[in-house]
């Protein structure tokens, strides 16, 4: 009896200790209804219960659907490349600082305004490439401003230092260009400067489409970053869709007919007539062709009635 008692209890997903201190307690020949309700007041609770209680600390959610960023970070997953449809962003550094100081002053507060213009709309990887003498303390032929700037973004892990040494006194630099059209190209994104790059554009062919299609220049009105709202001309995508992986078409505009109702073209029409909403786009000659067709039809039906019996 006890251990039929036990194990129908253990089927439901009590615990053995519990069910064989209940049965104590009770006694061998309890109900099965009256060892239940001593489960219940002890506290106990089927395992399977338990489990649906406690959520798995990792789940794996289809495409599309909403996940938590805590699966997202045991799965390995970046939330941001899950979740983001706006390209990644690399700028010259070099470039923004000069254009924020007029080509005299290396104004790391540029770099600054032109990050905190990127995170507003919502990117999440910005990269901005400096060369690392940058660090260096300024000099009357080299003036910076706001050097403290840097390290703050360096911390932040958007700035990166390009590679540069000095050689028996003389400093040796690498090409920072290079790093910012090899990065923006192998991330697919958009280079953030005013420079052209010819001659990388001279040296890979892949380079030059990428450079034309993803070069986003700009301006500084008043310490403030303005990207153009066109960023390839005016027949070209807008800024919007120019940042985005996924461009939004815009919806096609009807441009009203010049010549109104006094239109002949009917069907053939290309423009816009809000008086044929509800009505069959025919031309002039189709019109008339349909009305004199009516009351000739109608002629002969009454003929017809006339001479049926």
């Amino acid at each position: 009896v006890h251990q039929s008692k036990l194990d129908f209890f253990c089927k439901l997903g009590y615990g053995k200790q519990d069910i064989c201190k209940v049965l104590e307690n009770l006694g061998q020949e309890a109900l099965e209804d009256d060892v239940l309700k001593e489960l219940i007041r002890m506290g106990s609770k089927p395992q399977a219960l338990e489990t649906q209680a406690q959520p798995s600390q990792l789940k794996l959610v289809a495409r599309g659907s909403c996940s938590s960023t805590r699966g997202l970070k045991w799965l390995g997953k970046d939330e941001s490349d899950a979740s983001n449809s706006l390209r990644p962003i690399v700028i010259d550094g070099s470039n923004v600082a000069m254009s924020h100081g007029n080509k005299e002053v290396f104004s790391c507060w540029g770099i600054q305004l032109a990050v905190d213009w990127f995170r507003e709309r919502g990117h999440t990887y910005i990269k901005v490439f400096v060369p690392l003498w940058r660090k260096e303390p300024p000099r009357q032929d080299c003036p910076i401003a706001d050097q403290h700037i840097l390290e703050e973004l360096e911390k932040q892990s958007i700035l990166v230092y390009t590679p540069s040494r000095k050689v028996k006194g003389k400093r040796v630099v690498c090409y920072d260009d290079r790093y910012i059209v090899k990065v923006a190209y192998e991330k697919d994104g958009v280079i953030v400067s005013n420079d052209h790059y010819r001659d990388l554009q001279n040296e890979n062919p892949e380079w030059k489409w990428f450079i034309e299609q993803r070069l986003l220049m700009y301006s500084f009105v008043s310490n403030r970053f303005m990207p153009p709202d066109d960023p390839l001309g005016r027949h070209g995508p807008t800024l919007s869709n120019f940042l985005s992986k996924k461009p939004v078409l815009p919806e096609k505009k009807w441009q009203p007919c010049p010549y109104g109702k006094k239109c002949t073209y009917g069907n053939k029409c290309k423009f816009y007539h809000p008086e044929r909403l509800h009505q069959a786009q025919l031309s002039v000659a189709d019109e008339l062709r349909a009305k004199t067709k009516v009351p000739l039809a109608l002629g002969k039906e009454e003929e017809r009635c006339q001479c049926s019996p």
